[in-house]
């Protein structure tokens, strides 16, 4: 699928969380485009995650509908099949977020609507040849790799990593867990760009009816009021950034996409249309908080003390965007959305990110985390000395045939063994590259004794259920003979993936 060479950009006024209102603007916006899905077409919502606590963060549900409902009215004896897709965040079963969300509920609304769980469909080795990638391969969904029109609906919010995440952002969501990791470090922006070759969407249309600013997991709501909708990613997110207040070729993602070829940042090649014009759009929201905060910044005046070094391959960058420094920032406002004791269970802490050289100033029984396989320091604690050394692996030798997933209760308890096992020392490490959101959310549950999200009453009976059920279509798609993942034999003797 090649990206719309003639770039479009609708922007329209929508108050509520009305589906037939939404129905009404996007079957507009589709007909406007001149767009007529066909064949298997997919749907790719942002349900990064979900409930009360995240309620800002995901394409509402009403939304979803809307579009779907709008697909059917203009695609109907074109289709052959209408699915909605996604992964959520790490670890979590999309199973979950799809029930908390109300996405279930939504779906029975919408006859013959086919549901896909990206982490337990099959996946489809996708052949890189662009200059400039990170890798020759890459790993998404077979429903993704398939679809004969694809649909991009975004949410409209910030992100602490990339800035904001508005289309091409939510392309991280078409990989599972073990290949979702590989390159989420400081080159995610590029990784990103990577995915963009994959599969590029015929029409996108992103919920800003509530933005959500500051953050990616639990943002701030901004009330935009807004639908916006585009035949073309780059140009798309370009509109989207102008209105957010951000220059677009400041976004990397974006302004690799655009020198790949896929688009134009230029607002001046867009062609705008609709009943917002885009100068009354950035006044709906003028002052948009974005992500991009250093670690050290984010935690000062808490009872934690951050520290950061570069990351590896010195000379792209001295900071880690895309990695673990951004995950702890958004483990801890889960802590905090969960227990608004969690600042002050908190104990002293010092969390140590990349090759840092400066002192580390931690008291008698303060505890010094280093965070990431690309952790390094050298110095004393006390009466000790202590040499933290690098065990990063190389790029190059991350080879996606051989990733592994690691569930959410292997986490924990590989997460608990290991703290309790430093119980009595000065520091320990955290391994991982990244070390995700929900194992720093984990750690820090530990050391601090605050509510674990997990076993929230609220989220663990649906939350059970939910893993449950992908650990049994997991082992039913064994049982069956059907492959995970389309490869062949794992190179270098590695273990053969597993789920």
């Amino acid at each position: 699928m090649k990206p719309a060479t003639d770039p479009r950009v609708i922007i329209r006024h929508c108050a509520e969380y009305d589906p037939p209102r939404i129905r009404q603007i996007i079957r507009e916006g589709l007909e406007e485009l001149r767009i007529r899905p066909l064949g298997r077409t997919l749907v790719k919502p942002n349900i990064v995650c979900s409930g009360d606590q995240f309620q800002h963060a995901y394409t509402r549900p009403e939304f979803a509908e809307g579009v779907l409902l709008a697909l059917k009215d203009v695609g109907e004896g074109s289709m052959t099949e209408l699915a909605i897709g996604e992964r959520c965040g790490i670890t979590v079963p999309t199973r979950v977020t799809f029930e908390q969300s109300g996405y279930q509920e939504m779906i029975k609304r919408v006859p013959g609507v086919k549901r896909y769980f990206f982490e337990e469909e099959t996946q489809v080795e996708i052949r890189l040849s662009h200059p400039g990638r990170l890798r020759d391969y890459v790993f998404t969904p077979e429903p993704v790799a398939k679809a004969d029109f694809f649909v991009n609906i975004p949410k409209f919010k910030a992100h602490p990593w990339t800035t904001v995440t508005f289309a091409m952002k939510n392309y991280i969501g078409i990989q599972d867990d073990r290949h979702r990791l590989i390159d989420h470090d400081h080159r995610l922006n590029e990784k990103v760009a990577d995915l963009q070759h994959i599969i590029q969407p015929q029409f996108m249309a992103i919920d800003a009816i509530i933005a959500g600013e500051g953050r990616m997991l639990t943002p701030k709501p901004k009330r935009l009021n807004l639908i916006i909708m585009g035949n073309n990613q780059v140009a798309f997110d370009a509109a989207c950034c102008a209105i957010a207040g951000v220059r677009a070729r400041e976004v990397e993602h974006v302004r690799l996409a655009e020198e790949r070829g896929f688009g134009t940042t230029d607002l001046e090649k867009i062609h705008f249309s609709g009943d917002v014009t885009l100068e009354e759009a950035r006044n709906r929201a003028k002052g948009f908080e974005v992500g991009l905060v250093r670690v050290e910044k984010y935690f000062e005046g808490t009872k934690i003390s951050a520290y950061a070094g570069p990351p590896p391959e010195p000379g792209r960058t001295d900071y880690c965007w895309g990695g673990c420094p951004g995950a702890i920032e958004e483990a801890m406002e889960i802590l905090r959305a969960y227990d608004q004791q969690a600042d002050e269970k908190m104990p002293r802490l010092h969390v140590v990110f990349g090759a840092f050289l400066g002192p580390i100033d931690a008291k008698p029984g303060e505890k010094v985390i280093f965070i990431g396989d690309c952790a390094a320091w050298s110095g004393t604690l006390g009466s000790e000395l202590v040499q933290i050394r690098s065990t990063y692996t190389p790029r190059e030798k991350k080879d996606p045939y051989c990733a592994k997933h690691d569930d959410i209760y292997s986490k924990m308890a590989a997460v608990t063994a290991k703290l309790a096992k430093a119980k009595f020392k000065s520091h320990l490490r955290l391994e991982g590259c990244p070390v995700s959101v929900a194992e720093q959310v984990l750690a820090l549950v530990v050391l601090a004794g605050t509510k674990n999200p997990y076993f929230a009453p609220d989220q663990v009976a649906s939350f059970n259920k939910g893993y449950l059920g992908w650990r049994a279509a997991s082992v039913l798609r064994r049982a069956l003979g059907q492959p995970y993942q389309i490869h062949g034999p794992c190179p270098r003797g590695h273990a053969a993936p597993e789920v």
